[in-house]
């Protein structure tokens, strides 16, 4: 049995792990390397272009022509915000999977840093949102009154401060060093509090980046789907399949991630040693598991937004102004498209109970 420092600290410097430990053996990690440098620049180039866009475009939509009229519509620009600066820090790691860290101490704070907010505050804002659509549905909460909005703007500053409170880890301990011959950012902890920082930061990361908003939306959305299933409006079955969607992908992208997490916390906690094979396998399963809840950034603006019929007006209109179609077109999509909204749209913040399974949430 030997003790095999995982290879993600030398390609997935955005971790928050640095085990620090020393191989009794040599474990000969080249293929994981390869499979690093091929498949996080190409996964994470994919990422960019398709979740730049998506985002982008619900910024644009919600500024400039929902005039962020509605509470929902406030989380949701928040939402997109966060997904496009954690997007924007992927390229640095694309390119460090595949040459190594080539900046200074400086921008690996920064990178770690500003990629950790922004995982918290995407996680943390997905947590409002599930409360603020219970609200609206279950509570019939009529949400635009401007006191109510500004209180809802408070609580997004809140959660960008809270994430930037709990990032402070990745700002403090962040650090680029030459190991072996390359030279890597990874975390750096005190020797006489590693292991208690380590632990500490992984339970955080797990709790706020999984268990929170996940806890959120099981109690939140099976309340809501009740509330459905008791309504008349006649959209109550895509709604349900809507929110069972959310819930669903949420699960795939975060739980796998989160499970091999749990099992590299506990493996610190026990100061547990593993063979080769078997940590090339853990190395595997960290850079995939890593990619897929990634994806989450791209998703988020078709779950909870592009399902609106509200939404694809506005799309619409948007191509009108920038002269991708005609003023035809768009006239012709308005006279065919339906008037009621549709769950996930995101662009009211008000509902009537009997027409609760129509509510635009």
């Amino acid at each position: 049995m030997v003790t095999i420092q995982p290879i993600y600290e030398y390609y997935d410097f955005n971790s928050t792990d640095d085990l620090n430990q020393q191989w009794e053996l040599p474990c000969n990690k080249k293929e994981v390397k390869q499979f690093a440098r091929f498949f996080i620049p190409l996964f994470y180039s994919i990422m960019c272009v398709t979740g730049l866009l998506g985002n982008s475009l619900v910024i644009v939509i919600y500024v400039f022509y929902e005039k962020l009229k509605t509470v929902t519509n406030i989380y949701m620009v928040n939402l997109a915000v966060a997904d496009l600066l954690f997007l924007c820090t992927l390229p640095f790691w694309a390119v460090n999977a595949c040459h190594g860290w080539i900046f200074d101490t400086f921008m690996c704070k920064v990178m770690n840093g500003a990629y950790t907010v922004n995982f918290y505050s995407c996680m943390l804002i997905l947590t409002c949102v599930s409360i603020n659509r219970y609200n609206v549905i279950v509570q019939a909460t009529k949400m635009l009154n401007c006191k109510y909005r500004r209180c809802h703007s408070v609580v997004c500053t809140a959660v960008w401060l809270l994430a930037i409170i709990l990032s402070l880890p990745q700002f403090i301990f962040s650090e680029a060093r030459t190991d072996s011959s390359s030279k890597i950012c990874s975390m750096v902890y005190p020797t006489n509090l590693s292991v208690a920082i380590k632990v500490q930061v992984n339970i955080i990361q797990m709790t706020v980046g999984f268990l929170i908003p996940f806890a959120a939306m099981v109690i939140c959305y099976s309340i809501i789907a009740k509330t459905l299933l008791h309504g008349k409006g006649f959209q109550k079955h895509k709604s349900l399949r809507i929110i069972f969607v959310i819930v669903i992908v949420f699960v795939f992208c975060q739980l796998p991630f989160n499970i091999v997490k749990l099992m590299e916390t506990l493996s610190i906690i026990n100061n547990v040693s593993i063979k080769c094979t078997d940590s090339i396998k853990v190395d595997y399963a960290i850079i995939v598991t890593k990619c897929i809840a990634y994806v989450h950034c791209c998703l988020n603006p078709i779950l909870y937004v592009f399902f609106g019929v509200k939404f694809k007006k506005y799309i619409f209109k948007f191509m009108k102004d920038i002269g991708c179609i005609g003023q035809n077109r768009l006239a012709l999509y308005m006279r065919t498209e339906p008037e009621t909204s549709q769950f996930g749209s995101g662009m009211s913040d008000t509902v009537k109970p009997e027409v609760t399974s129509m509510h635009t949430l």
